[in-house]
C-alpha cells in the first residue's frame, strides 16, 4: 500500500530536505501544494494553491478570494501586478482541471458522494553542483496516486486505478514531455525569479541551537538530538556510534517551520545504557562553519552550580524575611515614641521581590503566579 500523502509527507517534500552524505546540497527549493475538494463550504474553498520557497509559504490562491496573492512582504513588493494577473489565470485553469480529476477519480474508486479531495504536489530544487531536481505527485483522499520524477522521466503508479492513468500517459508521451519541460526549465526559472525578490531574507544563515537529551526506560536508553531556530531549512542530523553513522537505527522528525521563519527538527536513536558514551550527534548546517558533534552529558542535580546558587538565594531570602519581621516587630514597639515606619506600596514590594528572585537561574517574572493564586 502506498504511503499517505498527508500533512507529514507534504512537509517532508516542501524542499525542507536533510543534507545526506556525499550528495549535492539543496541551495533553494520551490514547491506548490494544490488541493481541491468535492464539497466546498464556507471556510473550505473548492480549490487552494500555496507556494513554498525554501519551505516558507510565499503565495496563495483560493477559489473563494479568486486571486493569487503574496504571503510575504518581499514578494508583495517585488512582483509586478502583471505577475499576479498571470498566476491568477493559471490557477483558474488548474481549478477546472482539478474538478475534472475529482470526477474521474470518483468513477475509478466508485465514490458515491461525500467529501473527497485531490492533491497535487510539484516543484524543483537547485543543487550545489548546478543540477536541478524535480518531481510531481498526485494523490486522492490523502493517498498517493501517481508520481513523476525528472531524473527517471517515468511515472510510478500507486495502485490498480493509477495503472490505467500511467498506461495512458506513457502511450501518448505528451504528459511526460510537458512534465519534463516544466520541472527542468520553467520551474527553475520561477525559482530563481522568486529568490530575486527575497534574496536578503532567503539567503541569510542562522545556525541551529542544538540540545541533546536522554531517557532510560525498561533497560533502553533513548537519545534525542534537537536542532532549533535554524535557517535555511536544509540540515543534516545524524547519530554516530564511535565513528560510524547509524542511520538505519535512527528515527528522524520532520523539519518543521517556526512562526519566526526559522525551522526545527530532531533525530532519535535507541542504545544500551552502558554504551551511552559511544554515541554522538552530528549536525551539519549552512550556518555552521563546520559540522558540530554533540553528546548527552547528564548532570547530577545536587552537584550542579545553578542549583547551589538557587539554594543560596532562597536561604538569603528567608534570612531577609526573618530580618524584616524582627525589624517590623521592634518598630511597632517604638511607635509610642513617635516613630512610625514608612508604608511600603504593593508596587515597591513587587520590585524588591523581583530583585531577590532575579538571582535564581531560570526564573522570570510571572512564572510564580500559580503559587497560591
Amino acid at each position: 500500500m502506498a504511503p499517505a500523502l498527508g500533512l507529514g509527507a507534504l512537509l517532508a517534500l516542501l524542499g525542507v530536505l536533510a543534507v545526506s552524505g556525499g550528495q549535492p546540497k539543496v541551495l533553494h527549493s520551490l514547491r506548490y501544494v494544490n488541493m481541491a475538494v468535492s464539497e466546498p463550504s464556507p471556510g473550505i474553498p473548492q480549490y487552494v494553491e500555496i507556494g513554498y520557497l525554501d519551505g516558507i509559504p510565499f503565495r496563495r490562491y483560493d477559489s473563494e478570494r479568486g486571486r493569487t496573492e503574496p504571503l510575504t512582504p518581499w514578494m508583495a513588493a517585488g512582483a509586478e501586478p502583471e505577475f499576479w494577473d498571470r498566476e491568477t489565470q493559471n490557477n483558474e485553469r488548474n481549478r477546472l482541471m482539478a474538478a475534472t480529476d475529482l470526477e474521474r477519480a470518483g468513477g475509478r474508486y466508485n465514490w458515491s458522494g461525500g467529501l473527497h479531495t485531490v492533491q497535487w504536489l510539484y516543484g524543483c530544487d537547485l543543487l550545489s553542483d548546478g543540477s536541478v531536481r524535480g518531481s510531481s505527485r498526485y494523490g486522492y483522499d490523502g493517498r498517493d496516486f501517481i508520481s513523476f520524477e525528472l531524473g527517471s522521466r517515468s511515472f510510478v503508479a500507486a495502485d490498480g486505478a493509477a495503472q490505467i492513468t500511467k498506461r495512458k500517459w506513457e502511450s501518448d508521451g505528451i504528459v511526460a514531455e510537458r512534465r519534463t519541460h516544466y520541472l527542468g526549465n520553467i520551474c527553475p526559472e520561477e525559482l530563481r525569479e522568486s529568490i530575486g525578490y527575497g534574496r536578503e531574507v532567503l539567503e541569510r544563515k542562522e545556525p541551529p541551537d542544538v540540545h541533546v537529551s536522554g531517557k532510560e526506560e525498561h533497560g533502553i536508553l533513548t537519545l534525542s538530538c534537537h536542532a532549533y531556530g535554524f535557517y535555511p531549512g536544509m540540515i543534516g542530523i545524524n547519530w554516530l556510534k564511535g565513528d560510524e553513522l547509524r542511520d538505519q537505527e535512527t528515527e528522524w522528525g520532520g523539519i518543521v517551520p517556526n512562526s519566526d521563519g526559522t525551522f526545527h527538527s530532531w533525530a532519535r536513536i535507541e542504545a544500551l545504557p552502558g554504551e551511552r558514551e559511544q554515541y554522538r550527534c552530528r549536525v551539519e548546517h549552512a550556518g555552521m562553519p563546520e559540522p558540530g558533534i554533540f553528546a548527552w552529558e547528564p548532570e547530577s542535580v545536587w552537584n550542579s552550580t545553578p542549583v547551589l546558587v538557587t539554594v543560596s538565594v532562597i536561604v538569603a531570602v528567608i534570612i531577609i524575611i526573618i530580618g524584616l519581621g524582627v525589624w517590623k516587630l521592634r518598630s511597632g514597639k517604638r511607635e509610642g515614641n513617635g516613630y512610625n515606619p514608612a508604608p511600603t506600596s504593593e508596587s515597591q514590594q513587587r520590585v524588591w521581590i523581583q530583585i531577590l528572585w532575579a538571582g535564581i537561574p531560570g526564573w522570570r517574572p510571572g512564572f510564580q503566579r500559580g503559587m497560591g493564586a
